[in-house]
């Protein structure tokens, strides 16, 4: 085990106990610490830690008595940054079974896939995105959706609220179709917190190279293990607020804005929709302490010429992943709050963080060093041979966050785990090397991930999608440099035969646009007469990629 970056530790242990308790347990210790502590804060309103519990567990009893849910079923959670995501997600812990978080940007089409891999009856859902979950009732597994509408819960706020906030409750007859509010309402007691520590929590999904989306199943116990790590790294307290930006459905929010508050006791301050004049006025009046973002939003954030310096003074702690934060954005902020972003490196399968940098001595563009109890090594990607300072290769990873593996597929378990000095280690797909420090950086994606404004996109998937345009006969999706989103997603395509000049750019965007998430789909498209292929017969992807990036260089 590396231990170079151990002379650099913030004053904690270097090895962390994981809590042998559900995730739920957590919620439930903080209201019986804390009931009159603000748990949420949302546009004007607020639960506290006592309210937050009491809803929780009365969803969870409508959930197993009214809707059947059963120990260790997997329950749909698709909306956005809400009361009730938290409610939700905590609810369906409550009733023993484990939460499914689907990005909401996702089409109806996209949905399917999930639903009928998990094999899922039951959903919470917002209810703006009725038309992309109502069709799947009869259709697929699922039987039962339980609708929310986020006005319920927000408050008297004098600023810029998004429109599915805004927006008043709508009514669901139809069979299988349910009220959040007349969920609550019933009040129906579940049975017995049974769930262990070794029990499936969380079931968030990623994609690989085959654009087959992948579930990652998360226990209590590896969740527990980055919740109680992120507690101790941020030096939290229970009088910390949260100012809650990233989304949930992703496991760097759902950890850092979720997970880790309500261990402490601490209060979240939600936005539905990031917008940073809001961000900025939240900040203030709450005197938020705390902010985990990705690099965009803080990109976003300093380049806001009203930002005063004393608006935000409350901040103690800034930290984020998804992508590097450029240098000279560093600085600014530095210059801002005093504060330096403290990056950290992590993916679904780990359920987050598996580097930190330390408070004390960050490194910028750096993913910082392994967290509690991570063994993390560089290896030759062929071979799997250790490799050592400044040499490039291969991250691997080993620690108590690392999923069990992958639902239903064997295949891809076995080549993504691998053993090394007697222990088990996960194969990141990353590419990256450790300086004499141990400080860790990232240089390139053995995986073809574009990396766009936080969000993963993978090629193949793209690339899937567009083949059902009958229009296109090969399509290859890179990431070209994109100032603002720090990469965007880019279609080189082959025409059918008639199509030539029938068909233009633009209308290829549009209708991915309207078939794909809107992170997902490509601002730029580009005819080609045939890409450039190996003997074998393959696209050479990165050849293409290169030259998107040489044609930045010339531009700058």
């Amino acid at each position: 085990m590396l231990t170079l970056h151990h002379e650099h530790w913030p004053n904690l242990t270097t090895s962390l106990s994981v809590p042998q308790t559900s995730l739920y347990e957590n919620l439930q210790v903080s209201a019986r610490r804390y009931p009159d502590n603000l748990a949420i804060q949302y546009y004007g309103s607020t639960l506290t830690y006592k309210e937050l519990d009491e809803q929780v567990t009365a969803l969870a009893g409508y959930l197993q008595h009214k809707l059947g849910v059963k120990t260790g079923e997997k329950v749909l959670l698709f909306m956005q940054n809400s009361p009730q995501f938290v409610i939700g997600f905590y609810a369906i812990l409550r009733a023993n079974a484990a939460v499914v978080p689907i990005n909401p940007m996702l089409t109806a089409n996209e949905l399917t896939f999930y639903v009928k891999d998990a094999e899922i009856k039951t959903a919470l859902a917002g209810q703006e995105l009725t038309e992309k979950v109502q069709p799947l009732i009869g259709t697929t597994t699922l039987e039962n959706i339980v609708f929310a509408a986020y006005s319920d819960y927000k408050g008297e706020f004098e600023g810029t609220l998004p429109p599915e906030v805004e927006a008043k409750r709508e009514v669901f007859t139809e069979p299988g179709q349910h009220l959040w509010l007349n969920a609550i309402e019933a009040n129906l007691q579940p049975s017995e917190h049974t769930a262990g520590v070794d029990d499936l929590a969380v079931l968030p999904y990623t994609s690989g190279t085959t654009g087959l989306p992948k579930g990652c199943m998360h226990t209590n116990r590896s969740v527990q293990a980055n919740t109680v790590g992120a507690f101790h790294w941020a030096s939290v307290t229970p009088n910390s607020v949260h100012l809650m930006t990233l989304p949930l459905f992703h496991v760097t929010g759902m950890i850092h804005s979720m997970h880790m508050p309500i261990y402490s006791g601490g209060s979240m301050v939600i936005m539905t929709r990031w917008n940073r004049e809001t961000a900025v006025q939240l900040i203030k009046k709450e005197l938020c302490t705390h902010w985990c973002a990705i690099a965009t939003m803080i990109v976003d954030f300093v380049s806001n010429s009203k930002l005063q310096k004393e608006d935000i003074a409350s901040l103690s702690y800034l930290s984020g992943g998804g992508a590097a934060l450029p240098e000279a954005v560093g600085q600014k902020l530095y210059d801002l709050t005093g504060l330096r972003f403290i990056e950290g490196y992590g993916l679904s399968e780990t359920i987050a963080q598996t580097h930190f940098n330390p408070p004390n001595r960050p490194k910028m563009q750096c993913l910082g060093i392994p967290s509690f109890d991570v063994d993390s090594r560089i290896i030759d990607p062929a071979s799997c041979k250790e490799l050592g300072v400044g040499e490039v290769g291969e991250i691997i990873v080993n620690g108590p966050q690392v999923m069990t593996g992958y639902y239903n597929r064997d295949d891809e378990n076995r080549d993504s785990f691998m053993e090394l000095d007697g222990k088990v280690f996960f194969r990141t797909g990353d590419i990256g090397r450790y300086d004499e420090e141990g400080y860790f950086f990232i240089v390139d994606r053995v995986k073809r991930m574009i990396n766009a404004s936080g969000f993963k996109v993978w090629p193949t998937e793209v690339e899937s999608y567009l083949y059902k345009h009958p229009a296109i006969q090969q399509a290859c999706v890179v990431g070209v440099p994109d100032p603002r989103r720090g990469e965007s997603v880019k279609a080189f395509v082959i025409l059918n035969e008639g199509y030539e000049g029938k068909v233009t750019e633009e209308e290829i965007i549009e209708w991915a646009k309207e078939h794909m998430a809107a992170y997902k789909y490509p601002r730029e498209v580009e005819f080609r007469d045939e890409f450039p292929m190996t003997s074998s017969g393959k696209i050479l992807w990165r050849q293409l990629q290169d030259e998107e990036k040489e044609k930045t260089k010339t531009v700058q």
